[in-house]
């Protein structure tokens, strides 16, 4: 036996709600730590302190201490010191500890301002990953499982594999890899390797270069005792020369150790029947309770006409092609055809912002945007529209897509990753045998999304028909419960990787 039932996992990424978010990773990460917990395993969730961006949302967190600890790590060619603040996520057992490092975080926004990433990156997360192992040693975290999120973290797994291999603490320690969207690699010129510190024999093809320079998601890949992505679909398509983002080879010949597991969304917030960002609860026994009260609200709130005989259809998204958006600004005027509303909110490309705004300018009845974020007008949007779109060129899992289910909204979605492993196209098949959940086309094409909007636009017109979509999306249990089983598996794969590796003496 390796280790007991229960395992010490640290879970190691660079945001995590509700101290810093840009995407989906930050959900996840404070998620899977909870359904950790809740299994009865101990966990450590280690972040970057954006101390800036935490003390601006100050009331919205739990109270963060100094831990006292203070160390240095030396990195292109200085000594830089830290600390440690910690708190605990409300109502867990889950352990926060927030690496505190001015010069590298305290800054207006994790990784990029004015669309341009920082030029130290590089820097600031080789010490994030550095430090995450630092910690393990000097709070004695004696970990069984460290778990690595994006590029981030990918130095972590060959720190493990190489400098701090037997160590104690670290004897009998597995790295997990998890890939959340191959479209961001951390790739840096190969003079940053110093930084890492580790040693120039591993920028090499087979561990950390790539046509010339480092990089960390690729390290990650290689080093890692397991391999995770977000979805089963999407484990399939990064082995592929369209969907592996350059590293299909490396993936392909480690597919053995990658395993798509499907994220889940956390019920304590995205629950209609108890949200407290809505306007009126329901669930899936009393839609009629609430729903319409959400719509009515929701178009009150965006200015538009309140009218309960029309679909509206919904979109929170970052404004960019992978999102879509060049599709629907080729279909929006077919669609606007139509006696829909439309309403959007998030950011994005300018042009996208600016085609939108000129969209909702000359049809204020029919379309509303929002460009910025605002949290309770996402729930509401969940809430109060029909439908959700999500014609996505990819989409590694998605989250909004099951947020939609939840809330009675019909998710409309492009088959690629997640969303074709969590949405059934309604057709006559589906709907003879009650397992439609929402609308799904192929091809990404603006006609073959215009037509999937229209095959909506129809069904909404059957509301006993479109009741029973609602119903059967509605029941389907998408808590983290069953996602954090499946990472169990996978450590366990891990340890008994890292076993084999050392009891050969492969190490």
């Amino acid at each position: 036996m390796l280790c007991s039932d229960k395992l010490r996992i640290v879970l190691a990424a660079s945001e995590a709600v509700p101290f810093s978010k840009t995407g989906g990773l930050a959900d996840v990460s404070t998620a899977l730590a909870k359904a950790l917990d809740a299994m009865g395993h101990d966990v450590t969730l280690i972040v970057p302190d954006y101390r800036v961006l935490r003390l601006a949302r100050q009331e919205y967190l739990p109270v963060v201490s100094d831990t006292g600890l203070r160390f240095g790590i030396s990195i292109g060619g200085k000594y830089v010191t830290a600390g440690v603040n910690w708190t605990a996520l409300p109502n867990t057992g889950v352990k926060v500890l927030l690496i505190c490092q001015t010069d590298y975080f305290d800054r207006p926004q994790l990784y990029m301002e004015a669309g341009e990433g920082y030029l130290d990156n590089c820097e600031r997360y080789c010490f994030f990953s550095r430090a995450v192992l630092t910690i393990c040693q000097q709070m004695v975290l004696r970990p069984d499982i460290v778990h690595c999120n994006d590029w981030q973290t990918g130095l972590i797994p060959a720190l493990l594999h190489s400098v701090y291999a037997g160590r104690p603490g670290f004897e009998n320690a597995a790295s997990v890899m998890t890939l959340h969207n191959m479209a961001y690699q951390g790739r840096f010129w190969h003079l940053d390797m110093p930084l890492t510190g580790l040693d120039w024999k591993y920028f090499n093809l087979n561990h950390m270069e790539m046509y010339g320079d480092v990089n960390l998601l690729k390290t990650g890949i290689a080093f890692s005792d397991q391999i995770t992505t977000v979805s089963p679909t999407y484990a399939n398509e990064i082995c592929t020369r369209e969907g592996g983002e350059g590293l299909d080879g490396l993936l392909g010949y480690r597919r053995g150790d990658l395993t798509g597991i499907l994220n889940g969304i956390d019920d304590d917030i995205w629950d209609p029947n108890s949200d407290p960002l809505i306007p009126a609860h329901y669930s899936v026994t009393n839609i009629d309770a609430g729903k319409p009260a959400c719509k009515a609200r929701l178009q009150e709130r965006l200015g538009l006409p309140s009218r309960n005989d029309i679909p509206v259809f919904g979109m929170v998204s970052r404004m960019s092609d992978q999102k879509g958006f060049d599709l629907l600004a080729s279909c929006a005027s077919r669609l606007l055809a139509h006696d829909i509303q439309m309403v959007f909110l998030g950011t994005g490309e300018p042009r996208y912002e600016s085609y939108l705004k000129h969209l909702a300018a000359h049809h204020p009845a029919k379309v509303a945007i929002y460009v910025g974020f605002d949290e309770s007008l996402a729930h509401q949007i969940e809430a109060g529209s029909d439908a959700f779109l999500m014609p996505s060129r990819f989409e590694p899992c998605g989250l909004n897509q099951m947020y939609s289910l939840r809330y009675g909204t019909l998710p409309i979605v492009r088959k690629v990753g997640g969303l074709a492993d969590s949405v059934v196209d309604t057709n006559a098949v589906t709907l003879a045998t009650n397992t439609a959940t929402g609308f799904v086309f192929d091809s990404y094409d603006s006609n073959a999304l215009a037509e999937t909007v229209e095959r909506a636009i129809d069904l909404y017109s059957e509301p006993d028909q479109w009741r029973r979509v609602m119903t059967n999306g509605m029941s389907i249990d998408w808590s983290w419960q069953n996602s954090a089983k499946n990472y169990i598996d996978v450590y366990r794969k891990a340890l008994e990787r890292r076993f084999d590796r050392t009891s050969d003496g492969r190490e």
